[in-house]
């Protein structure tokens, strides 16, 4: 009995590290920003303006807070640039990451399907920079050249798909989102691979037996019993978007106060804007440029703890519809 407990509580030991380091993580981020918090107030994440002031006179004092002569720090623009790449690359991802789950579940030949899947883990742990090379050299190009024109031609009306409206560089707010959406999609199809192929095959059986189609079986029986894993899925990949840094920082073209008009302007997120900016603001005297960084940090966390628990919600509500 004795051993049984301590069995358990080595266990919860365990377990209670990641929360505990998370806990920690957050609590000296809060610590470290909290002069941030104060100087910047509310008109962090109301505004676009981001300036780290003249590091080359001498601070001055502004509301209690000693910063540099005209440091500005508003990141509202940082904000709307992850938010966009990362649902766009969902957007994109989604519909590829379910069809590939479903060929790999059920129409695959059993002889190549152990490669195949294989070949989809692989692409899950293709280092990011790699990702952002292939932007570059291949995808920018393209976005400038043939993608984007195309889109003009048929959506052009619209002045967000009007790549007249942006530089036409290829980088920015299209590019990111489709890097992140390869990125992303190896997530979603190998987690929802996993739950198809869990499915009961009696399940599959009942459902042909009374006269479903293929497709019915999928969409109305295999789909509906693996919802709680895709939506996991789902956030997995999501919560690896709103963090991505350095792919998303070598394609998204590195935009500065202002806010994205076009799919194709240039944008800056907030993980990639961190690390793009810490060199120069680890040159700030007083210190308050790299607790800014520090407060996007924390705003970025709280976003995607906020993503997940609307993801849990979502799947409460339906399970609640479903049992009705």
């Amino acid at each position: 009995m004795k051993r049984a407990s301590g069995f358990r509580l080595s266990l919860t030991g365990i377990a209670l590290l990641i929360p505990l380091a998370l806990f920690i993580i957050v609590v000296f981020l809060a610590q470290y920003a909290w002069p941030a918090i104060g100087f910047n107030g509310i008109r962090f994440i109301g505004t676009i303006d981001w300036s780290l002031g003249n590091l080359y006179m001498n601070p001055v004092t502004v509301r209690g807070y000693s910063v540099p002569l005209g440091a500005n720090y508003g990141i509202l623009a940082f904000i709307v640039g992850t938010l966009l790449s990362s649902f766009l690359a969902l957007l994109f991802a989604l519909p590829v990451a379910v069809g590939t789950a479903i060929f790999l579940a059920e129409a695959a030949p059993d002889r190549l399907r152990p490669a195949l899947s294989m070949l989809v883990e692989l692409v899950a742990v293709v280092p990011s920079v790699v990702f952002g090379l292939w932007g570059i050299y291949v995808l920018a190009p393209l976005i400038s050249h043939y993608i984007g024109p195309g889109i003009t031609a048929v959506f052009g009306f619209i002045p967000f798909f009007n790549i007249h409206n942006s530089t036409g560089s290829g980088f920015g707010l299209l590019a990111a989102a489709i890097v992140l959406a390869l990125m992303i999609t190896p997530i979603i199809a190998t987690t929802l691979y996993d739950a198809l192929h869990q499915v009961p095959r009696e399940l599959r059986e009942s459902a042909v037996a009374l006269g479903a189609t293929r497709f019915e079986v999928v969409t109305k029986t295999m789909l509906p019993t693996v919802r709680v894993t895709l939506v996991g899925g789902v956030v997995l990949g999501l919560g690896r978007a709103l963090g991505e840094t350095m792919a998303v920082l070598m394609v998204s073209g590195g935009a500065l106060n202002y806010l994205p008009k076009t799919i194709f302007t240039p944008i800056s997120t907030m993980a990639a804007f961190i690390l793009s900016q810490l060199d120069s603001a680890l040159s700030d005297p007083t210190g308050m440029a790299v607790k800014s960084l520090a407060e996007i940090a924390l705003v970025l966390f709280v976003i995607t703890l906020a993503v997940n628990a609307l993801a849990r919600v979502i799947v409460r509500g339906a399970t609640l519809v479903r049992n009705v």
